[in-house]
């Protein structure tokens, strides 16, 4: 192996260093958006204290249990 071949091999190594390197980057960033999103998600559901004191007393005592 010439001298060319080893300096190419490392340039390639780099190379594929580099790109190992932005790829893990751009997934670590995908995954903070997507948590900010669920959390976002999360917190947008309403409070079901709050619900239950809206509906009338009758509702959620029985239990139709024939389908």
């Amino acid at each position: 192996m010439d001298i060319t071949g080893i300096a190419k091999i490392a340039t390639e190594m780099a190379d594929f260093g580099t790109k190992q390197t932005v790829g893990i980057a751009v997934l670590k960033k995908t995954i903070e958006i997507n948590a900010a999103g669920a959390l976002a998600l999360i917190e947008a559901i309403p409070d079901i204290t709050q619900l239950a004191q809206n509906l009338p007393a009758h509702l959620g005592r029985n239990i139709n249990t024939t389908a």
